[in-house]
């Protein structure tokens, strides 16, 4: 009987390890996702959404970024591409936006070691 507690603790701790990653994951692939529909909508010259989703995807990237320090490095480098894709889009820019999401999408997968 000792051990139930000890096993429900060693459980519980388990089960925050394993939601705490998850979580991780979740927003890198919420960030790739909308990453790529901002690469899709600047290749074909839609600023505005391109714009939309880049910024949705940073949100996502800054989440993750705090929440995955092994893979800090690579998702502040997406961080930073997300942000030139946004100030560039607000400027009409949708081929140098797009740029930017593709390297932040190779960033943030980097980051999840694909």
């Amino acid at each position: 009987m000792k051990f139930t507690p000890i096993a429900i603790v060693i459980g519980t701790f388990a089960l925050c390890l394993s939601s705490q990653s998850y979580a991780t994951e979740h927003h890198t692939a919420q960030a790739l996702e909308h990453s790529a529909m901002a690469t899709a909508h600047g290749q074909d010259g839609h600023a505005d959404q391109l714009l939309k989703h880049a910024e949705e995807g940073l949100k996502h990237a800054e989440a993750a970024e705090k929440e995955h320090a092994e893979a800090h490095v690579h998702m502040t480098e997406a961080v930073k591409h997300l942000k030139e894709a946004i100030d560039h889009a607000k400027k009409g820019h949708a081929d140098v936006g797009t740029q930017h999401t593709e390297e932040a999408m190779k960033h943030m997968r980097q980051s999840i070691g694909q």
